[in-house]
């Protein structure tokens, strides 16, 4: 049992987290939670309705830098008795409990540490991520759902909830197009930077000659708005469309006209929503995605130097992706932003993601100094 190895790595640990408890004012921010608090008890809290929306929005968010930073701090001091256990009593067990506990210690204050990072207007907000297939078919169309996939499971790994907003089935295998809200604290703040076009070279499954394809899809990442921000929608703008959910079955389809296709006539834009059965729930998240959408137009008109609500744009085809994912002839995915790369494909379509996302908004930040 090396127990000066693990000493050594919660010392550097402990140096670490009071950097942090400065850096994220853990102090003012507690403060701050007692003001708020109080201000919720106050009689006609709930006159004015955006104001105590307002204050509730930024209570949870201070609530929830407080708890990861303590989270963090319990983990250390249970990390440092177990290891005092070990050495007192020469316990294997306590050892490998405190090996444990650093290991996961060193994760999550490498996360505490980026959540710092995420400072912009939308970055505590939940994200609408839509996944389109580029040019190639069913190749491309099985590679979106691939990343679909990814994605889910990344905010799984992460206790986000995935609500599907819209999801059209492929010809063939794969999905022409997939919409999903991705819910939870920083959502749009860690999903931001996917926002692009991603490349895959495999051996297809599709090629009878088994030969090698390229395949590109683009991600749209979008923060949802709340109802804080108005964004003027006039009813006779919309131009609304129901018909029957498509694809090839099963949970996507149901019989009745419930699938929602709105259309803002003044900008064209146009959004669907299809994977719940009740129509005004279809509508409700419809305009969700709408209201992003005529969000991130307005800001990009007035503020044409910024171009981060939606991400980059580009043709989604080769030389305009962000990252690549290569299957064969050797396994490797490299994000052409930040050169951050990794030889486990595997890991990476199973949702393990993080250190790409970290990367990214590490090298984000750099360059906007």
């Amino acid at each position: 049992m090396d127990f000066d190895s693990i000493r050594l790595e919660l010392e550097a640990l402990e140096e670490k987290l009071n950097t942090l408890k400065n850096a994220i004012k853990v102090e003012e921010k507690k403060q701050k939670v007692e003001e708020l608090e109080k201000e919720t008890f106050k009689d006609g809290f709930w006159d004015n309705m955006k104001e105590s929306s307002k204050i509730l929005t930024d209570l949870k968010g201070l609530k929830a830098d407080v708890s990861k930073y303590e989270k963090a701090e319990e983990e250390y001091n249970e990390a440092k008795t177990y290891l005092e256990l070990a050495q007192e009593e020469n316990d294997n067990d306590s050892f490998k409990e405190a090996k444990r506990l650093t290991t996961k210690l060193t994760n999550d204050l490498e996360k505490l540490e980026v959540s710092i990072l995420l400072s912009d207007p939308y970055d505590k907000n939940n994200a609408i991520v839509t996944i389109h297939p580029g040019a190639g078919g069913t190749e491309s169309q099985d590679w979106a759902l691939m990343l679909y996939r990814m994605y889910t499971r990344w905010a799984q790994a992460n206790e986000y909830k995935v609500e599907e907003l819209d999801y059209q089935d492929g010809e063939e295998a794969g999905v022409k197009s997939v919409s999903f809200l991705v819910s939870g604290d920083n959502a749009y703040g860690y999903l931001k930077g996917e926002a692009g076009v991603h490349r895959l070279v495999r051996i297809s499954p599709f090629d009878a000659n088994s030969r090698r394809h390229t395949s590109f899809a683009a991600l749209e990442v979008l923060p949802e708005i709340s109802d804080e921000i108005v964004v003027d929608i006039k009813p006779e703008d919309i131009e609304m469309d129901v018909y029957r959910a498509s694809g090839a079955g099963g949970q996507h389809v149901n019989k009745t006209s419930s699938a929602v296709r709105l259309r803002h006539l003044p900008t064209g834009i146009v959004v669907t929503c299809q994977t719940e059965r009740s129509q005004m729930q279809n509508r409700e998240y419809a305009m969700k995605m709408l209201k992003a959408k005529i969000y991130k137009l307005e800001q990009e008109n007035h503020q044409k130097e910024i171009n981060n609500i939606k991400g980059e744009t580009s043709d989604i085809a080769w030389g305009s992706q962000i990252r690549s994912y290569v299957f064969c002839p050797y396994t490797l995915v490299k994000d052409h932003r930040t050169n951050y790369e990794t030889g486990n494909v595997q890991a990476v379509m199973d949702g393990k993601i993080d250190d790409f996302i970290y990367e990214y908004l590490k090298f984000n930040s750099k360059n906007n100094k």
